[in-house]
């Protein structure tokens, strides 16, 4: 079942992203975008970057050389790690940015891929196989840094580019305090998960070596 799990998440992740890359790129010169600034564009998005996390721990894992090639996606905590992250693509899309626009063919199945789908696949594959229980406290301090460090890319190219990937992250539009806000509470609902996902990681852990006992 882990297996099936994660071979699912790696094809359907690559596919969504790939498909995601092929209709953003279009559309974005359309929008008056150059070519580079497209590029720049898709990956400015804590979706498109989580899933890529996301796709990385599978091909680390189902590859032959996988350990070899991408052995700091191999680990147990990287993997807790991309686990809580993309939850939090999964709950901030489903509560907040999915009554913000309603996307229609292609991208409307990209959205349903990457924000729904793929973070279900995930997690699931990580409940039943990817958790060891090796996860620690001090790992959320480490897992944090990836979402804060992206908070600020997104403001400080918002100025330069003359836009943000998230509404909620529009000081122009919003105000600093309401910004601050949006940042701090979803900087909370991330330390919240990865404290639950350490919980759960120590659960299965010790319910596995009952199991081999």
């Amino acid at each position: 079942m882990g297996r099936f799990l994660q071979t699912a998440g790696l094809v359907v992740g690559l596919i969504a992203l790939a498909l995601q890359f092929s209709i953003t790129i279009p559309a974005s010169m359309e929008a008056g975008r150059g070519l580079f600034g497209s590029i720049v564009f898709y990956f400015s998005f804590f979706t498109i970057l989580t899933n890529i996390g996301a796709v990385l721990v599978h091909s680390s894992l189902l590859s032959s050389n996988g350990h070899a090639w991408l052995p700091a996606f191999a680990g147990p905590r990287m993997r807790a790690g991309v686990a809580a992250s993309i939850t939090l693509v999964f709950i901030v899309y489903a509560t907040v940015l999915a009554r913000l626009w309603q996307p229609q063919g292609l991208f409307l199945l990209c959205d349903v891929l990457l924000h729904y789908v793929t973070p279900v696949l995930f997690v699931l594959w990580w409940l039943t196989s990817g958790a060891e229980g090796k996860t620690r406290w001090s790992d959320i301090s480490w897992w944090v840094v990836y979402p804060i460090a992206y908070l600020a890319y997104a403001l400080a190219r918002a100025p330069l580019a003359g836009e943000v990937p998230y509404p909620f992250l529009d000081i122009a539009r919003n105000g600093v305090e309401s910004v601050t806000i949006a940042a701090l509470a979803i900087t909370a609902l991330f330390v919240a998960i990865c404290v639950v996902a350490v919980f759960v990681d120590h659960g299965i852990g010790r319910l596995r070596s009952k199991g081999t006992r």
